[in-house]
């Protein structure tokens, strides 16, 4: 395995050197291949983030179990509760692999 990945690093270091060395013999100036001519991209226009629905409700203290049981009745991925034993703001969520997960903030 390892020299098969050193013969990937030498195969990957020709063709560097060779696409090197035909950038510099182009007819071109070699200032039109440097970076700092490059001009940076304006991330401002790239994407914007839109909230089309919020969504309020009363978040009661319950226990882990209870709150499992809650996003199942829903039949919802995730559950926002109130822990009744650490009295923090808690996320249960399903598991691809049909199991549950527990989010707990970290202060």
């Amino acid at each position: 395995m390892y020299n098969a990945i050193d013969e990937a690093v030498e195969s990957l270091e020709q063709q560097i050197r060779k696409h090197k060395t035909k950038l510099q013999n182009k007819k071109h100036s070699s200032d039109s291949i440097k970076f700092e001519n490059i001009e940076p991209l304006d991330m401002e226009d790239e994407q914007e983030f839109k909230v089309v629905k919020t969504k309020r409700f009363a978040i009661k203290p319950m226990s882990i179990e209870e709150a499992i049981l809650q996003m199942d009745l829903l039949k919802h991925n995730f559950f926002v509760f109130l822990n009744a034993d650490t009295e923090e703001v808690n996320v249960v969520y399903k598991r691809k692999d049909e199991n549950y997960g527990l989010i707990e903030p970290e202060l």
